[in-house]
Parts: structure tokens; sequence; C-alpha cells
């Protein structure tokens, strides 16, 4: 590229060996589940990274772009601005957030409480912008381990139902993390239970946000349609964002 500071073509084709190597993944983990590609939304997890990346990731197709810290995200998207990127914030969201993250944000996944729907929907209107939330569902057993947020799965019908109802937000469906050391397997599975109750009432709810580099293949095999991926397409991460 004309232009190009040192070391970005090296970037760009490890970060294009990346995508090419969890594309495979994605592809072989629907062969087996007996899934379309297509019905895959890959979401790249720029936490620690630089905007630097996300332009390269842009540039190789990618547009899907997750954060989880506002502070970081914030200055990202606005260095982004010129791109045609889908913003999705993933991590544990505070209520006095709510407002900065509606002012980027295009996708919430971290929805696990009446309080923060009412922030997001206040802070949304505010903005004139329209919110696609998810509900976090928590699968962390037992209950008293739920340290990741995310509403019980017997609770998360109701909170949708909040969501639905409550004005510049659209309810998009469920997101979970797999509980820390056991087989992903069974947890999402109880997700896809919750996701498919939920469905019931709200039947354009179909987003079910599972599966990061380490387990994509079993959230595949359960039925997520959105994988939010960072280490297996940007390496490790980084202790400073330049």
């Amino acid at each position: 590229m004309t232009g190009a500071e040192p070391g970005s073509e090296r970037r760009r084709a490890e970060i294009a060996e990346g995508i090419a190597a969890v594309r495979g993944r994605i592809a072989d983990a629907c062969a087996a589940a007996g899934r379309d590609e297509r019905e895959i939304t890959l979401i790249a997890v720029t936490k620690t990274f630089p905007a630097s990346d996300v332009r390269l990731l842009a540039g190789l197709g990618l547009t899907e772009v997750g954060e989880n810290r506002d502070q970081e995200a914030r200055p990202k998207a606005a260095e982004c601005a010129d791109l045609p990127l889908t913003w999705h914030f993933v991590g544990r969201l505070q209520t006095n957030k709510a407002r900065a993250v509606a002012g980027y944000a295009d996708v919430v996944h971290s929805v696990d409480r009446s309080r923060l729907v009412a922030a997001l929907s206040d802070a949304a209107v505010r903005a004139g912008r329209t919110l696609r939330c998810l509900v976090q569902v928590s699968l962390d057993e037992p209950a008293e381990e739920r340290g990741r947020g995310g509403v019980l799965p017997a609770d998360a019908p109701g909170l949708a139902d909040e969501i639905a109802g409550a004005p510049g937000l659209v309810l998009g469906g469920v997101m979970a993390v797999a509980p820390l050391g056991a087989d992903p397997l069974p947890a999402f599975t109880r997700l896809a239970g919750t996701a498919a109750e939920i469905r019931r009432n709200h039947p354009d709810a179909r987003i079910v946000s599972a599966g990061m580099s380490g387990d994509l293949e079993q959230a595949i095999a359960c039925g997520a349609t959105h994988l939010r991926v960072g280490t297996a397409l940007l390496g490790g991460r980084r202790a400073i964002v330049r």
C-alpha cells in the first residue's frame, strides 16, 4: 500500500491468515452441524488492539467489530467513523455508560437487568438512534458464580419483553459466555433452549451470540448465529492500545 506504515503489510498478512483460519473452522463446523455458513456472522473483538487493526480488518472484508470497554471503544469508533462498520458492545455495561455507548454501538450484547434497559432506551431516544439489544444469559452454575453478568435463563424471557417494549430498542436475541473450565456444549444447549423460548413471543429475535476463539465449534453445533472472536483472528492481547 502506498504510504503504509512500516510493518503494516506484515500485520495485514497476519490478520488475513487469522481470518482464513477462523473461516475454515466455521466452514468445518457448519458442515458437521448441517448448517449454512451464511447463517454465521463473525464479529472481530478488537479490545486492546489499535484502530489500525480495525482498518485492516475492514479492508479484508470483516466489518463487524466488537468491543467490551467504552473508554476504549468510543475513541476507536470515532477514529474509524469513515468505515462501513457495525459496532457490537459485548462487555458488561454500567448504566452510567449507557448514553456514551448508545452514541456509537449498533448492537449491545450484554443487557442483563431492567435498569440497563431503561438507561439504554433513554440514551437511544436522546441520540435519535435505534439499538439492537441482546439478553445476556448466565450459563454459570451454581448461580453464585455468575460474576460475568447475565440473567438466569428463567428470567430471560421477562427481560426480553422489557427490551421489546422499550422506545429506541429492538430485541435482537440472546448472548452468553460459556462457563469457565467446563464443557461448553451443555451450556450452549441450554442457551439454545432459552433462545427458542424467547422466539415464541418474539419471532424476529433470532440472534444467538455465543462462541469465541476456543469454543466456536460447539457454539455453531448449538445454533449460534454470531461468534465473538478475538485472539484467533488478531493474536494475543496487547497491553497498550495506540
